[in-house]
């Protein structure tokens, strides 16, 4: 027994020794509860309580052979979901050098290396590009958290299924490795002079330090005690600063150069220097620093001190195609320039700013809670283009996004309405209906100020409905739905409910006598009516009838409704037109000084009831930022109207045809973020609305832009709800404007998520060429068949609108062109989903961005994809 206790507290003090303050090693893949030291001395922990997804699987066994640590014989894959992360606590604000290791080991026995994207939190770190399955690669940044956590993140770009083997974190003196803003990843670390490679416990911080072997260099040694090296806070230690090199020609300069991938791209240098030979009275090494061939000299007169380490380093960034320094002796000088070590590091800007804390913190209290099983990985909001399901953000200049749309409607929630909800304060719309909800509507919704909709329907709430709640609805502030919950009801009514459920039963006892006798006298008098009464009769309550099943779709949301004399104030009697279409007159109108558009049906409309009817249900139930938002709606007789955020720019085919005089014609940049928008909005009618919702009139004419030139989709009247019953497509009466329309959709009738696609492929050529959809007088009349045709030539500049000049990132239109081009493919099968166009477009304007405003300098909307560095694409260019 005591034998025991002394085996197990001797394992917890090796366990301790080897234990390194401010690391964290992760053995990704390794079982849950595994504990290990590994021949290194760094202690590895299981990476089970770091995610909760992903597959554990072990290199094949031909590979294990090949590799000594235990870290890497295993790995983690994540086949399911787009994004996967980990979650790792650490200090805020402390500085740390975050390792990535990925190990493929033909562990799936295919072959087939993958590529995937690396991010840090919400922003692009690196794309991992697997070159050899039996060699580890790492990724290495030197990053300052501003929360107490770190996501580290896979995302699956269709080439491969993503996996790791480990993550490593080590924490840095926070005055080392400084810059002005943004985090360094790493380029290049050499140990000058060295013959191997080296890492812990070389190196205190586990820093992996390479051979680089020049030919005009010479290597140069010596012993250096660890207790007689005077070391600064980088801490190479001893080892490393042993070793050095000099130029072989003694009176050359030692250059150190290397050729950046473009000449936008900033780094930043660090060169360590000790003197490690002992010189004699007449010696002397003194040099001058020489940089990018400028014309003063970047450091002077510089003396590396013997067994006494100086780091000298860029206090800025530099930048250039080629980068060089130059080590040349000064006159005094009787040796040559001597370096020990080097590292370069590429500055990497994180422009995509983390969701609000407060917000993260609730969706996962409400994800924990609810046990939500969807693919809620990262961060909820960043960037948009993995924004979690069934949420909606806003995504303001140089704000942090916040969330402003929760859509729980048809996810298996049951219990109570959690309190975690009203820590989203910024929330508009809140749908949990269709769920099985129980207990009261509480108080704590009326917390939420900027609540507009709340959907409750369908679940089995009790009790009454605040009384805040319900005078918000009659105000108009609040759209409030609350059907079908048996048990709910009016705050003050439920009382008279119990009362009446009493009395209900004595009643229809008492009356059921009654009732019988009056149903023989009336079958009576029946028989005895005129056949054409009864056909007159029948024919009014039919009329009855529908009227009444026309307007009952509208009684919920009284909310937004408006009497035609409201109409009449708001448009000044209808004194300003600003547009007109087959569904009427658009007029200028004000509601509190605020500008809208107020759409007329006109009576003569073809089926204008059935679309103003379609269009009402539709924008009521979506909201995003990239559809036009319905402020309200008359419906007053014949008086049908549609209200209207007002969109100040018009639309986007006036743009491009030059009809809008107000503004100079459209950049490319512009013309990107316009396409930005509107696939955005248009994929969250396919991806975001429980059922999907196609649009089925997606047009230049129906893109409009507001003061900012935010794009929004617009005109619902003929949109169609893909049925819930797992069909593919709606058969329906072909409608939508000719030369948009899908032409599979028109030969067959049959209503597809790819109708949309092939229509925003045209709008997307409108936007590259300028061309007009449809010519007539030309053989090739469409605007595809007219593109495709000049696509052999390879000219871009050719197919790209001649207005523009040329002005534009060549790479930035191939890639768009190209993804226009497969959304008009004639086969809906070889059409891309919307999800995917948004992300190529995004790394189009990422593409162009970088080109004008130097890596997202602009609008942090469309940060998604930009400070990419691979923008390759499944679509490759047809010719260049």
């Amino acid at each position: 027994m005591w034998m025991t206790f002394y085996v197990a507290l001797l394992a917890v003090l090796l366990l301790q020794v080897h234990a390194q303050p401010g690391f964290i090693s992760i053995d990704c893949g390794a079982e849950a509860g595994v504990n290990y030291t590994d021949t290194l001395g760094i202690n590895y922990v299981s990476d089970a309580n770091f995610t909760n997804t992903g597959v554990r699987s072990t290199i094949s066994s031909e590979e294990i052979s090949r590799h000594s640590q235990r870290q890497l014989l295993r790995l983690r894959s994540f086949p399911e979901g787009k994004r996967n992360c980990y979650k790792i606590s650490v200090t805020r604000g402390s500085k740390y050098l975050i390792r990535t290791l990925f190990l493929y080991g033909n562990y799936d026995v295919r072959n087939m290396s993958p590529q995937f994207d690396l991010h840090l939190g919400p922003n692009l770190w690196d794309t991992v590009t697997i070159h050899n399955a039996s060699s580890y690669q790492s990724n290495e940044i030197i990053h300052v958290p501003l929360q107490d956590f770190v996501q580290i993140c896979l995302v699956n770009t269709g080439n491969g299924t993503p996996f790791i083997t480990a993550i490593e974190l080590r924490i840095l003196k926070n005055n080392t490795y400084v810059t002005e803003s943004g985090s360094l990843k790493r380029y290049r670390r050499y140990d000058l002079g060295s013959n191997r490679s080296y890492r812990y416990s070389v190196d205190v911080y586990d820093r992996f330090w390479y051979v680089w072997d020049k030919k005009n260099w010479t290597k140069l040694s010596a012993s250096i005690p660890d207790n007689s090296l005077i070391e600064n806070d980088y801490r190479l230690g001893a080892t490393i600063m042993s070793t050095a090199v000099t130029p072989a020609n003694g009176s050359a300069p030692l250059v150190i150069s290397w050729e950046a991938e473009n000449e936008t791209e900033e780094f930043y240098m660090y060169m360590h220097f000790t003197e490690i030979q002992v010189l004699t009275t007449n010696q002397t090494r003194q040099f001058n620093i020489r940089r990018n061939g400028e014309s003063g000299w970047w450091f002077q007169n510089f003396s590396p001190l013997y067994h006494n380490v100086t780091t000298l380093y860029t206090p800025s960034a530099i930048s250039g195609k080629v980068i060089t320094y130059s080590l040349e002796m000064t006159k005094n000088s009787t040796l040559p320039p001597i370096i020990n070590a080097i590292e370069i590091y590429k500055l990497k800007q994180f422009h995509q700013s983390e969701t609000f804390q407060e917000d993260v913190d609730a969706i996962t209290s409400i994800k924990s809670v609810y046990g939500l099983t969807r693919d809620w990985e990262g961060d909820p909001c960043a960037p948009a283009a993995y924004l979690w399901d069934g949420l909606n953000c806003t995504y303001g200049d140089n704000e942090v996004p916040r969330i402003t749309t929760l859509n729980l409607g048809s996810s298996g929630l049951s219990g109570k309405i959690n309190p975690s909800i009203s820590k989203l304060t910024m929330l508009e719309n809140l749908d949990l209906s269709n769920n099985n909800l129980s207990g009261e509507v509480p108080d704590f919704l009326i917390q939420l100020q900027h609540l507009k909709i709340l959907n409750l329907e369908k679940n089995n709430l009790s009790g009454s409905i605040p009384s805040s709640l319900i005078a918000k609805s009659h105000e108009g502030s609040l759209s409030l739905s609350v059907g079908q919950n048996p048990n709910l009801c009016e705050s003050g009514q439920c009382n008279e409910t119990k009362k009446k459920n009493i009395v209900t039963p004595i009643v229809v006892s008492i009356c059921g006598v009654l009732i019988l006798l009056i149903a023989v006298a009336i079958l009576w008098i029946c028989k005895r009516k005129k056949s054409k009464d009864s056909v007159a009769v029948n024919h009014q309550n039919k009329i009855s009838q529908q009227s009444t099943e026309k307007d009952d779709s509208f009684l919920q949301h009284k909310s937004q409704m408006y009497s035609y004399i409201d109409v009449l104030q708001i448009t000044n009697n209808f004194n300003r037109i600003i547009g007109k279409g087959g569904f009427g007159t658009v007029y200028l109108g004000f509601i509190d000084e605020t500008p809208v558009a107020v759409k007329m049906l006109s009576p003569s409309a073809v089926h204008g009831y059935q679309q103003f009817q379609a269009e009402v249900k539709v924008l009521i139930r979506v909201h995003h930022k990239n559809l036009t938002s319905l402020i309200g709606y008359c419906n007053e007789g014949t008086n049908k109207a549609l209200i209207y955020e007002y969109m100040a720019k018009g639309n986007l085919r006036e743009h491009l045809s030059g009809k809008y005089n107000e503004s100079p014609f459209l950049s490319w940049k512009e013309r990107l973020r316009v396409a930005v928008d509107a696939a955005l909005g248009l994929e969250y009618l396919q991806n975001g609305c429980k059922p999907p919702i196609i649009h089925r009139d997606v047009k230049s004419a129906n893109i409009l832009l507001d003061g900012h030139f935010q794009a929004k989709l617009s005109d619902f009247g003929l949109s169609k709800v893909v049925p819930v019953d797992g069909a593919s497509h709606v058969s329906t009466i072909v409608a939508g404007t000719f030369g948009y329309l899908d032409p599979h959709y028109h030969s067959s009738n049959r209503l597809t998520q790819k109708s949309d696609v092939y229509s925003f492929g045209v709008v997307l050529l409108e936007i590259i060429t300028n061309q007009s959809v449809m010519a007539g007088n030309e053989e090739n009349g469409h605007i595809s068949e007219r593109v495709r045709s000049m696509i052999p030539t390879g000219d871009i500049r050719a197919i790209v609108d001649s207005r523009l000049e040329g002005n534009f990132d060549i790479n930035s239109a191939w890639k768009a062109l190209e993804i226009a081009m497969a959304c008009v493919s004639p086969n809906p099968n070889e059409r891309p989903m919307m999800s995917v166009v948004v992300i190529e477009l995004q790394e189009s304007l990422a593409t162009e961005l970088a080109r004008t405003e130097h890596n997202n300098g602009g609008d942090p909307r469309y940060s998604v994809a930009e400070g990419s560095e691979d923008l390759d694409t499944e679509f490759m260019p047809f010719a260049r």
